[in-house]
């Protein structure tokens, strides 16, 4: 504990742990904008801020309908904050797509099917292909939220320790693959319904309705997927390994009989396995025929070529929940672990339970987009920031790169994924679609930045877990410690995903069905630049 004390208080990361311990809640950091907002609104209101619209023309000049920054202390203002909060709070859009998804991915966290599926996924693993493995499976256990950390990460010690290797390095392979690769999936999941659902808001803070693909970053994750992976096996195998030399146990804290157990899958949980396979299998057939069956009730045929899939996209918020909640009930069935629909019911309660944070934050972000949006700073701040960016003669790919840079740094502060993009969004994403860069691009390139400095940051709410599961196989593992050997799995995703941005950017390739890097400006956006350089 000395060691650890010690680590607290010196160096980068200690005062990291100092200055963002000094930030306030997350909820509290929106109110505290909020706050700040209000004053900066009043400010904006008195000396005449103002834009062009970039979608609106005036009709007597044919111009961007110039829109001037409004206090928020405005009579209307005030009344809709008061009026209008329930609707404020509830068409907030990554509310309803994140609690949809819970329903389903709530139930398979509790019948154990995740927990299992992972186990089985590394206890056999074969010892020379050991980390890769316990990788693949850490970045397709983001699907399964709080589970890969609180199973897999010190399965993965203990697999590592009956492999002859050492227990800690397992761990620093698991923790790099499930929070360093946040992002990195085989298959869109609930972060990319939390974070499109933000996405979704910010753009309509400047362009009115849009809907979010949450399938638009898939070919991207599974990118990351296939490039993280080498990265951090070697990182693990060349570099973290052979620094950790021997495990002594005589250095363990406590008796391995205290960790979660490695033992073989049972019969039934066999058996749930099989079934929750087969649920998956049905619910994609099911998919299928409404993509492509009599009817095609998922393709508007009506639409132009480039729109005929969007009812598919728009579906797959409750595809997700139906597959997650027939893969649960599947298995629980034959595990066991679901004995009737009561059961079933009160797990789906218990991940609304779940949520309650995540609903307090959602309703103070709520309000601060939405008061955002009301004061009209978010579109000047757009407007301004892509005239800047556009003199700036800085390509698409370097304003991305810097946009992962910054979001790597703003989360060694704030780590919550949805609280930071629900800071950044409402002036990021307009400011890059007014330069041609899709919603989708602004997405892909945050989600980058987000994950590469999770593993760092002593700010990182399953931080101080990791450090108790280390001290388990090494008791004088400090906090220094664990971040010296994450740091390697932190710089080298970071200049691998900025790599491999930078890569999808020049080559303009699609970053999933239907979505793309570029797209034309909006209609009126050329009036707006030319009203905003007048």
């Amino acid at each position: 504990m000395g060691e650890s004390a010690t680590a607290q208080q010196r160096g980068i990361l200690g005062w990291i742990e100092r200055t963002g311990n000094r930030l306030p809640d997350p909820v509290f950091l929106f109110f505290w904008l909020i706050g700040g907002l209000v004053v900066i609104s009043i400010v904006a209101s008195l000396l005449g801020w103002s834009a062009a619209h970039p979608t609106e023309i005036d009709p007597d000049t044919g111009a961007g309908q110039v829109i001037a920054a409004k206090s928020l202390l405005a009579a209307d203002n005030i009344q809709k904050l008061w009026v209008e909060m329930p609707k404020t709070f509830t068409h907030f859009h990554p509310l309803g797509y994140v609690l949809v998804v819970m329903l389903g991915a709530g139930v398979a966290e509790r019948a154990g099917l995740f927990g299992t599926a992972m186990r089985a996924g590394v206890r056999d693993a074969p010892k020379a292909l050991l980390t890769p493995i316990i990788v693949a499976v850490g970045m397709m256990g983001n699907l399964a939220a709080d589970a890969a950390y609180v199973v897999l990460i010190p399965l993965a010690g203990i697999i590592f320790h009956a492999a002859g290797r050492h227990p800690i390095a397992g761990i620093a392979a698991a923790f790099a693959g499930v929070s360093g690769g946040f992002s990195a999936n085989l298959l869109p999941g609930q972060l990319d319904a939390l974070l499109f659902g933000i996405t979704e808001a910010a753009v309509e803070t400047v362009f009115g309705d849009f809907t979010a693909n949450i399938a638009g970053n898939w070919y991207f994750i599974a990118a990351m997927f296939v490039i993280f992976l080498p990265v951090i096996w070697y990182v693990t195998d060349k570099i973290i390994e052979p620094r950790l030399g021997t495990w002594d146990p005589a250095k363990a804290g406590r008796p391995a009989d205290e960790e979660p157990s490695d033992r073989p899958l049972t019969d039934g949980e066999r058996r749930g396995l099989r079934d929750a396979g087969l649920a998956v299998l049905a619910v994609v057939a099911l998919w299928l025929v409404f993509t492509f069956g009599p009817g095609t009730p998922l393709i508007n045929e009506d639409a132009t070529p480039e729109a005929q899939l969007t009812p598919l996209y728009q579906s797959l918020v409750g595809g997700f929940f139906l597959l997650f909640l027939l893969a649960a009930w599947a298995y629980g069935r034959a595990a066991g672990t679901i004995g009737n629909h009561r059961d079933l019911v009160k797990m789906m309660s218990g991940s609304m339970e779940d949520l309650a944070y995540y609903l307090v934050l959602a309703f103070a972000a709520a309000h601060f987009v939405a008061m955002f949006t009301w004061s009209n700073l978010g579109l000047i701040m757009a407007v301004e920031g892509a005239d800047a960016l556009r003199s700036s003669g800085l390509p698409a790919w370097a304003l991305l790169a810097g946009i992962i840079v910054l979001t790597g740094l703003l989360n060694l502060f704030v780590g919550s994924a949805s609280a930071k993009w629900a800071l950044l969004a409402p002036v990021m994403v307009p400011m890059l679609m007014l330069l041609g860069i899709t919603p989708e691009m602004s997405t892909a390139a945050y989600r980058v930045g987000d994950g590469a400095t999770n593993i760092i940051t002593p700010l990182m709410v399953y931080f101080p877990l990791i450090l108790i599961f280390c001290q388990r196989w090494q008791k004088d593992f400090g906090l220094g410690s664990l971040a010296a050997t994450m740091l390697p799995y932190s710089a080298g995703l970071l200049v691998v995903g900025v790599a491999l941005t930078i890569g999808w950017v020049v080559l303009d390739l699609p970053l999933g069905p239907g979505a793309q890097v570029f797209a034309p400006l909006p209609v009126g956006a050329e009036a707006a630049s030319a009203a905003a350089t007048s």
